[in-house]
Parts: C-alpha cells; sequence; structure tokens
C-alpha cells in the first residue's frame, strides 16, 4: 500500500474515526507517561497525527506546542478545524525533511503503516529529529514482518521489524530506553519511550567506560 493510497483510505474513515475517538482516552497514558520523562518543555511532533483530539489536546494541556503531519487530507482538514491555530502538514514521514528540532516526538499507531524496508531509516530520522534531552514514544507490532488486515471494511498494510530491532536501532542511535510495554496483550501492540541524552552527557558517560 503506497503512502497515497494509505492517505486516501484514511480520508474515506476520517469521519467515522473522529466519531469513536472522540471521548476515548486509548494512548492518553502512554503519552502522558512520556511527557513525565521530559527533561524539557518545547515543540512536539505527532506524526500520524490523524484527526487531531485527544493526544494534541494532551500535549497542549502539559504546555508543548504540538504540530502534525499526516498522509491524508481528510484526517488533516477535521485536525485543522479542531485547532485551527495550530501547523499541520500533509506528508509522507519516509520523505518529509525538517531542519527543526522536536522537545518530544509521537507516533502512536502510525509507524505500523510504513513499507518494512522503511522501518529504520525513519526511526533513525526521528532520533535525529530530538533537542538533546528530547523524548520519542511511538507505538508499533511486535511480531515481525507485515500483512493486510481490515478496519471499517477498507484494506490497511501493517508492518513492524520486532521488539529486538526497534530497541536496536534506538540504542544505536544514541537514545536510552526509558520504558517499553506489551500493552495490550495478546494483542501484538508495543510502545517505548525513549530519551535523547545531551551531548555533552553522553561524551562524559563514554570517559567512564
Amino acid at each position: 500500500m503506497t503512502p497515497q493510497e494509505l492517505g486516501a483510505t484514511y480520508d474515506y474513515i476520517a469521519p467515522l474515526y473522529q466519531r469513536d475517538m472522540l471521548h476515548s482516552d486509548y494512548g492518553l497514558s502512554a503519552l502522558r507517561r512520556a511527557i513525565r520523562y521530559c527533561p524539557i518543555v518545547g515543540d512536539a511532533l505527532d506524526v500520524g497525527c490523524g484527526v487531531g483530539g485527544r493526544m494534541i489536546d494532551a500535549l497542549q494541556q502539559a504546555g508543548f506546542t504540538p504540530e502534525g503531519i499526516d498522509v491524508s487530507a481528510g484526517m488533516l482538514s477535521l485536525a485543522q478545524q479542531s485547532h485551527p491555530g495550530l501547523g499541520f502538514c500533509r506528508a509522507d514521514i519516509c520523505q518529509w525533511q525538517s531542519q527543526r528540532r522536536f522537545a518530544l516526538i509521537l507516533a502512536w499507531d502510525s509507524l505500523f503503516h510504513l513499507p518494512l524496508n522503511e522501518h529504520e531509516p525513519v526511526l533513525r530520522k526521528l532520533c535525529r529529529l530530538l533537542d538533546d534531552n528530547g523524548v520519542l514514544i511511538y507505538s508499533f507490532g511486535d511480531a515481525e514482518g507485515s500483512h493486510i488486515d481490515q478496519w471499517h471494511g477498507r484494506d490497511f498494510h501493517y508492518s513492524s521489524i520486532g521488539i529486538s530491532e526497534n530497541l536496536r536501532v534506538l540504542m544505536s542511535e544514541g537514545l536510552t530506553i526509558l520504558h517499553c510495554e506489551r500493552d495490550q496483550h495478546p494483542q501484538s501492540h508495543v510502545y517505548v519511550i525513549a530519551h535523547k541524552r545531551q551531548k555533552d552527557e553522553g561524551a562524559s558517560a563514554q570517559r567512564l567506560l
């Protein structure tokens, strides 16, 4: 499934998604845990922000200035209506580039739509978009490989490189794993919170080894 096809599929279900999630607290406890770990408050990026509901609200309430990216024009239209003062961008995270750095990056139930070969490069990109002392939280499937599933009568592509590979990539980028949880057992759903050390902290740690 190409990013364009994925965006069109989410366009179709956008009103249903907004209706179903309007009063949901799904994922909020994980995001609030990540926020508690944040040593700095500043700009935040929501990757695959969808209709920009509860997660954007929680970030604002914690003092962050969030912006969102998504491949679905329909989702982003609803997000902009709910939060007219914030920035939302229609983009494919595989291609999207920015010179900005973020105190917190969130990718909740979005990266599992990536093509399998894009997981590692996208994850490395998100790590590098973090400020020093920034925090990354994202969810993924724990089963390696890819498959097609249905939701609201539409086909969706899912893929994952698994728990070990996700953690390997994060640590190779110099991040410290703060929390890793298979939070919906027996479903294959995992979320990770990781922290990017300040550069001088990393150098000090190397001198102690």
